[in-house]
């Protein structure tokens, strides 16, 4: 292929993969849920997890391209590590965490009763601002993503033959 942009198969790999999984969010959505949901196609969390996706195409499109030997490769691995690594840890938890600040705000606005305009219920409503809760991702979702990401490497990796 070409120089540039298109001809950057490691680059394509990875953000089709994003994009794609993004994609995947919706009728997946709708499959667990229900109900239809487009913003899912920005949002963050849910399955497949596309951080996932777009570090393992990237280093599956790096290793086919480099070769499982060279740095380069070494260096997608590595980063693709760091990168599911946190979607499960600290951005999960910080979820997790933002799903009970709101349950205990929601509760405190219930319960409470005061003559101060200030702190009437629907003044609180009105000025609180839920927190988003779907952050990071469940083990399953990141090993979901990677195993797409490897999938959208491999496939753009034949395109590209």
């Amino acid at each position: 292929m070409g120089s540039g942009v298109v001809g950057n198969y490691p680059l394509v790999a990875a953000l089709a993969a994003i994009v794609i999984a993004q994609l995947v969010k919706i009728p997946l959505h709708r499959i667990f849920s229900g109900t239809w949901d487009l913003t899912r196609f920005v949002g963050t969390g849910g399955m497949p997890s596309s951080h996932s996706a777009g570090v393992t195409a990237l280093a599956s499109a790096v290793g086919w391209q480099e070769g499982l030997g060279s740095t380069e490769f070494a260096l997608s691995v590595v980063l693709g590590l760091v990168v599911m690594y946190d979607a499960m840890g600290i951005r999960r938890h910080a979820g997790e965490q933002a799903i009970e600040i709101n349950a205990l705000a929601a509760l405190f606005e219930r319960h409470i009763e005061t003559d101060d305009p200030e702190l009437s219920r629907f003044s609180l409503q009105q000025q609180r601002k839920k927190l988003k809760e779907l952050l990071g991702h469940q083990p399953i979702e990141v090993a979901g993503g990677a195993a797409f990401g490897i999938f959208i490497g491999l496939i753009l990796h034949l395109l590209y033959l």
